[in-house]
């Protein structure tokens, strides 16, 4: 079968498609033929090395999240999932391949009226968002801060805190076009990437979500309000300076929180619940999904330099 491979970490041109067997259901585990592939930051940050202290070697096979039919289940497996159409999370690797296995608790049936395309914009990153905003604890009539909110993660902060009733949902984005797309989508103040906005634009914020992390993180600190939360969810530009964390110091009677955030620290059957709410509410129209480009799945290189180059807005797919 064909399938995505770093190899040579750094810049997009390092993936490879390759020829590998098609892999065998564990005990546990089901075979996915695959029809959307999603591509995300954490395969960017896999891609370029940063990770390569985890365990990441060239050679490995990128993709974590995929759409598609259940052609075979391994032992342990109730024979009845085959044949159904289903989302899953196949770990930190596999996913960039016609076929995948992943175990059957990171699998989920999806609605009918749901593509796969669609299902690749929430499935990870509808859950890290619902959780963002629970762990951040953010309350109606709060202002909220979402930072980096072009990708599928922002996209679903900015309209869960606009339904939950912030009293503010600003967004930092790169363009007016852009911003424009997020209003639709409930954000109600428009910030260019350095904070800045039109005078009626918040100062100050109740709770900021942030995708972005890097060197300019110290200075978005500076603008959370007394009480203030600041949670990380992402590092797509980097990591922050190693010494930001006196910014927090310096405003001690602020009394100002900063945490990172994965969804990892989530129960299972937890996130498992949130993506099947979500993913219903996709199909219903009730939450929207934004999917920026199909492409086929000898493209992924191609969808690697969009979103190194941040042209990306929403969730481009791949497809075998």
């Amino acid at each position: 079968m064909k399938a995505v491979v770093i190899r040579r970490f750094g810049d997009p041109d390092g993936l490879e498609v390759v020829d590998v067997p098609a892999p065998v259901p564990a005990p546990g585990q089901v075979r996915i033929a695959t029809e959307a592939v999603g591509v995300g930051g954490v395969d960017a940050v896999i891609r370029r090395g940063t990770l390569s202290g985890h365990g990441f070697r060239e050679g490995h096979l990128i993709g974590s999240e995929i759409a598609g039919r259940i052609t075979e289940v391994g032992e342990g497996v109730d024979a009845s999932w085959t044949g159904r159409r289903v989302w899953a999370f196949t770990g930190l690797s596999g996913g960039y391949a016609e076929q995948a296995v992943a175990a059957v608790e990171d699998v989920l049936a999806l609605p009918d009226g749901l593509s796969g395309a669609a299902a690749m914009t929430l499935g990870g990153s509808g859950v890290v968002a619902h959780f963002a905003l629970a762990r951040a604890r953010l309350a109606p009539g709060e202002r909220v801060l979402v930072r980096g909110a072009a990708g599928s993660i922002g996209i679903t902060v900015v309209q869960l805190a606009a339904r939950g009733g912030a009293g503010a949902v600003a967004v930092t984005t790169s363009s007016a076009e852009r911003g424009a797309r997020l209003r639709d989508l409930g954000a109600t103040h428009v910030l260019d990437r350095s904070g800045e906005g039109a005078p009626d634009a918040p100062a100050n914020f109740d709770v900021v979500i942030d995708v972005v992390g890097g060197p300019e993180l110290p200075h978005f600190l500076d603008r959370l309000d007394a009480n203030g939360r600041y949670l990380a969810v992402g590092v797509v530009a980097g990591q922050p300076p190693a010494d930001f964390g006196m910014r927090l110091l310096a405003a001690f009677r602020k009394s100002l929180s900063f945490a990172t955030f994965s969804a990892d620290t989530v129960p299972g059957p937890d996130r498992q619940a949130v993506r099947s709410a979500q993913f219903t509410e996709a199909a219903q129209g009730a939450l929207r999904t934004v999917v920026h480009e199909v492409l086929p799945l000898d493209q992924a290189a191609s969808a690697h330099r969009a979103m190194d180059a941040g042209e990306v807005f929403g969730r481009v797919v791949l497809v075998p």
